[in-house]
């Protein structure tokens, strides 16, 4: 289901092609440590979930709970859940523009929601899925994965995570190609004990509320940045709603 509640299509089995797979990275937290956090947060969370869920239907038209496209392990483009924060007809289309703390986008409810990372409770759905982990490197666009260099690539060597070294260093206020790169950076560090660190930090991170929004709608990148131009094209030449 898009931003705006209509159902995506599909991505099936689709897979973007990825480079030859470096050396694994090493092992983090285990599968089931995942499965029993996801299903605890789900737990715990779901009073808040519901009345979010009323505050959501209240301020504007459509869905709760909507989709979004995203690249997870090895290329394989999976459904993220994630709570609406946007008004009707405001998905992104292609790379998009980041979301500043004025985005006339985003609604009253969905700015609390962002600050405090608080839409992004439903992608521990996706981590009992199997098509996501509590760590890990930030779910991409299919259309910046493509415009990815050979080393930006190795992100797509894990499972994305709800959280992850780049969301406690900065989360949306740092540029597109720093994120990428920290997130690169753990895929090369990941260890049980990288992934204990960022679990402990998350929190300070989310209740502090920095970095929950970009400095500009090209999130702080060069003006040679290939995403920056990509979205910078995008939008004189829009090729669907925005």
């Amino acid at each position: 289901m898009s931003e705006d509640g209509r159902r995506a299509t599909d991505p099936g089995q689709q897979r973007l092609d990825v480079a030859e797979p470096a050396p694994r990275p090493k092992k983090g937290l285990p599968r089931a440590a995942d499965v029993a956090i996801a299903a605890l947060g789900l737990l715990v969370a779901s009073p808040l979930l519901a009345i979010v869920a009323i505050a959501i239907r209240l301020e504007s038209p459509g869905a709760v709970l909507y989709r979004q496209r995203r690249v997870g392990r090895d290329g394989v483009v999976f459904e993220m859940f994630k709570l609406r924060t946007m008004r009707l007809g405001a998905d992104p289309i292609g790379v998009g523009t980041a979301v500043t703390a004025e985005d006339s986008r985003v609604t009253r409810v969905g700015r609390f929601l962002r600050r405090f990372s608080l839409d992004e409770l439903p992608n521990l759905i996706n981590v009992l899925r199997g098509e996501m982990r509590i760590v890990g490197p930030r779910a991409t666009l299919p259309a910046q994965v493509e415009l990815y260099t050979p080393r930006q690539r190795r992100r797509l060597d894990l499972r994305p995570g709800v959280t992850g070294w780049a969301q406690i260093h900065g989360r949306a206020g740092i540029p597109w190609e720093e994120r990428i790169e920290l997130d690169v950076w753990y895929v090369e560090h990941r260890s049980l004990w990288l992934d204990l660190k960022i679990l402990a930090r998350t929190p300070r991170a989310l209740l502090g509320g920095a970095g929950a929004f970009a400095a500009d709608p090209y999130a702080g990148s060069a003006p040679d940045s290939p995403l920056r131009q990509a979205a910078e094209r995008e939008e004189r030449e829009p090729s669907g709603e925005k």
